[in-house]
């Protein structure tokens, strides 16, 4: 009698496991403000009200402090959060970032969540940690906040812009005003850019090995890099407007605000 082949049992491979980490660079050496991740505001230090911040998230799956100062690693050790200890000679945040990341194996996806904005809103952290996890065309998420085109701070050079396609993707950044409005277009924004980064750990590892690209070096702005080097950026809209912290005046005002 012929031999009928019998089915074969597909085997479906289980989709690898994400491990989202939340890293917020810390550094001592501030120009402007020396010693400011551990300036006091309503009786804490600051690096310490943005950790409990992310510990009101629902998807990052732990939340570490980089940093290359003893006095901010023993100040986080004490109020109960986790340290990676990296160089004194990074030049940028995301190299410390990527330092740490080289120490946890298991990270897939990392949000770098700036150290020095205290009221930051965690449902953002989670929105740009659903949005990295979702989609595996993306190389980086970030965030940013509409604005009028009549608001001064559009020709501020100290305020990043971004410009998107229809899609949501970067196609640029400036401190420059952008875009300029030499028609006016009804609805459309400014969008003014948060330095907050979601990546996949694939796109950290080559982002660092890259020298400093033109755009990059002109407009002192990083995440030129990524796009010169054909990264894809989500940018989502928010209206997390919340200030960060680069002089002891606002210091000052954060602590007006929290109490």
């Amino acid at each position: 009698m012929p031999t009928i082949a019998q089915p074969t049992a597909r085997v479906t491979q289980p989709a690898p496991a994400s491990h989202l980490i939340g890293i917020l660079p810390a550094r001592w050496g501030s120009t402007r403000f020396p010693g400011k991740p551990l300036h006091l505001i309503a009786g804490k230090p600051l690096i310490q009200h943005v950790w409990e911040r992310c510990q009101a998230c629902s998807n990052l799956d732990a939340v570490i402090v980089a940093t290359d100062d003893p006095r901010i690693r023993d100040a986080v050790i004490a109020f109960g959060g986790r340290v990676a200890m990296t160089s004194p000679h990074h030049p940028t945040g995301t190299d410390r970032i990527a330092e740490a990341v080289a120490a946890i194996p298991e990270a897939t996806h990392i949000i770098n969540i700036q150290g020095d904005e205290p009221l930051i809103d965690p449902a953002l952290i989670d929105q740009l940690a659903t949005v990295i996890r979702a989609d595996p065309t993306l190389d980086m998420a970030t965030a940013a906040n509409p604005m009028d085109p009549a608001d001064p701070a559009v020709h501020d050079p100290n305020v990043v812009k971004v410009a998107t396609a229809l899609n949501g993707r970067a196609l640029y950044f400036s401190r420059s005003p952008l875009p300029y409005f030499r028609t006016p277009v009804p609805g459309l924004m400014v969008l003014r850019h948060k330095g907050i980064y979601a990546y996949t750990r694939t796109f950290l590892e080559r982002f660092v090995t890259w020298p400093p690209s033109p755009l990059e070096t002109a407009e002192s702005l990083e995440q030129l890099r990524a796009l010169e080097n054909g990264a894809a950026i989500l940018v989502i809209t928010t209206t997390d407007s919340s200030p960060g912290v680069d002089t002891p005046a606002q210091a000052a005002a954060i602590e007006h605000l929290l109490t």
